[in-house]
């Protein structure tokens, strides 16, 4: 698998997949019925935020996409945060391990103190588990702070991990 930074070609591979994900609305707090072009300002951040794809060597699909960028400006923009989408196809491949670390590396080399991430759906147990494996730790919960299609309203994670 191959990370790179996204190039004009790539919305049309990312957008299936993140129109699926949007839709089942589990995961990210964006409307369920978001179309792509409004889809794709929110996610393909402008310079400095760094949008990347995580890419099939043999195939050369599109398997997942991260973005990432100072988690607040100003006296906050020692701190990264990031967002992370993997095809449902692509699921269990290591394709968000491989992004993660991508993302962490970059906030690292950019100087960055640590890496926050604002809103991570509790009942997302995949994703806690996956970064909770890579060092973050929940800081703290917003109860009730998402509305989960199946599961009611459930906690939103704040993480952080520290980067030395």
């Amino acid at each position: 698998m191959l990370i790179r930074e996204v190039n004009g070609q790539d919305w049309p591979a990312i957008w299936p997949f993140f129109r699926e994900i949007v839709a089942a609305g589990e995961t990210f707090p964006y409307p369920p019925a978001l179309g792509p072009d409004e889809g794709r300002e929110l996610w393909l951040l402008r310079p400095p935020g760094r949008v990347v794809v995580a890419v099939d060597e043999v195939s050369g699909a599109v398997l997942g996409t991260a973005n990432m960028a100072a988690n607040r400006p100003g006296n906050g923009s020692h701190v990264a945060s990031a967002s992370y989408m993997v095809d449902p196809a692509a699921a269990r491949r290591g394709v968000g391990r491989a992004l993660v670390e991508d993302s962490l590396e970059w906030a690292r080399k950019a100087g960055f103190r640590g890496m926050q991430f604002n809103a991570v759906v509790e009942s997302n147990v995949v994703a806690v588990g996956l970064y909770r494996s890579l060092g973050f730790e929940v800081v703290g919960t917003v109860p009730g702070a998402f509305r989960h299609p199946r599961e009611g309203f459930v906690g939103l994670h704040v993480m952080y991990r520290a980067l030395g």
